[in-house]
Order: structure tokens, then sequence, then C-alpha cells
């Protein structure tokens, strides 16, 4: 199910639509499961790597991804550490498209295409 979300592709928001809640967003937060929904609001996630160089191709990896996506998430970038979080920034909440980027994230993070 997860592979099903990441082979979609993000779909630039241009507003006016309400951000997910309730039933609807715990459906596809039970699809990536590793990601915290915070206030129903913002996902996040942490991804741990034995050092920085690998945190930080990781980071390069998923910016890369988001400019192809069109989806740009929030990253802090630590030794050993990188912080993903995402939101629909028009909205000010969350859409299928923040999932749909988890998803492909977490492919690039399992070594995924």
């Amino acid at each position: 199910m997860t592979d099903q979300l990441a082979d979609k592709k993000c779909v630039p928001c241009r507003g006016g639509v309400l951000p997910l809640k309730g039933e609807e967003l715990d459906a596809l937060h039970q699809v990536v499961p590793q990601w915290s929904v915070v206030n129903q609001h913002h996902i996040t996630r942490a991804f741990t790597f034995p050092d920085f160089q690998q945190a930080l191709e990781f980071v390069n990896r998923v910016g890369a991804l988001a400019e192809e996506q069109g989806h740009h998430p929030d990253i802090l970038l630590a030794w050993g550490k990188a912080e993903i979080t995402l939101w629909t920034h028009k909205i000010d909440g969350l859409t299928e498209s923040d999932f749909i980027m988890a998803a492909k994230i977490g492919r690039l993070h399992r070594g995924g295409s």
C-alpha cells in the first residue's frame, strides 16, 4: 500500500480545499505509520544515519525529489539525523500530497527508486 501511494505524483495545491481531518486523515496515516501526525496539521519523521555524510546524502536526495514533485518539506539536518516535516503551506494543513511525499521519502530511505 505504501508503494502504491509512493507511485502517485504530488499535485500542487492552489488553495480552496480543506485540510484533511478525521477518518480521511487517519486512513492516509495508516499507509505511512512511521510518520507522526501532529495536531492534524503536519507530519514528521526522524531518520537516523551512522554519520553526518550519509544524513547529508539523504537530505540531498530528498531535496531533488522535492524539486521533481514541486512539494517541499522542512528539513532539519544534524549529525546522523535528518528530520523531515511536511504540510501544505497554501492551506496550512495536510493534503494527500503530503502523504504521497512521505511515502516517496520512505522509499528513498529504504533505498528504492
